[in-house]
């Protein structure tokens, strides 16, 4: 009897600054060369350290494929899943009670025997690279958190839209391109004499323009 796949991508940004199809194209060359057929593609943007419950892609698929009893969930790396140790195991308990087996297509590694049992090496592998992405999760949060303090403690501002320095420290960062610009020299004279790139000459000039007297 072929059996069943569905396959699960994701990818933690929202519209298109990231996509899923190369993860898209590579599970379904898995399937075709293994004769899997299958039965669902589920696509998903959302940030990985979410809750199981929060990310309603991920529960349609988990669900299709216990409700269906599909042979294999194909995933391509265990981070696909989640960021959270918690959250990847009890995914993985959910499947494994259907006999669900997880293929992790970056290490070419089934989370099911043959005969339905919980293969021990990759359980071991999973919870080790489960622990592993939550710790560099943490350091990330960690990393951003410290730099944004360090540049609000060293003047810096925080908006909406990013970080944004005091205009009094731009004037100052800025015055050679300024005086240059003054002094009624291009663009591409006033890059070349201060070193400076000509975007940020460019974007000098326009934010300073009362400054400058143009």
């Amino acid at each position: 009897m072929k059996k069943t796949c569905c396959l699960y991508c994701r990818v933690s940004s929202e519209g298109d600054r990231q996509s899923t199809t190369r993860q898209v194209e590579d599970l379904k060359k898995f399937c075709e060369s293994n004769g899997y057929a299958i039965k669902g593609t589920y696509e998903e943007h959302i940030s990985g350290a979410k809750k199981n419950e929060q990310r309603q892609v991920l529960m349609d698929c988990l669900n299709y494929c216990v409700e269906h009893e599909v042979s294999i969930l194909a995933i391509h790396e265990l981070t696909r899943l989640g960021r959270s140790t918690l959250q990847v195991l009890k995914s993985l308990e959910m499947l494994h009670e259907a006999k669900v087996s997880v293929y992790i297509h970056n290490l070419g590694l089934y989370t099911l025997q043959e005969d339905g049992k919980v293969n021990p090496i990759a359980s071991i592998i999973c919870t080790l690279l489960s622990e592993l992405g939550s710790i560099e999760r943490d350091q990330i949060v960690y990393r951003l958190q410290t730099g944004r303090a360090l540049y609000k403690a060293n003047g810096g501002l925080f908006g909406n839209k990013g970080y944004r320095k005091p205009k009094e420290k731009k004037l100052e960062e800025y015055r050679d391109v300024i005086s240059y610009l003054r002094k009624g020299y291009s663009i591409r004279i006033t890059a070349k004499l201060t070193g400076r790139g000509m975007s940020t000459v460019q974007r000098v000039k326009a934010e300073f323009s009362k400054e400058i007297g143009l």
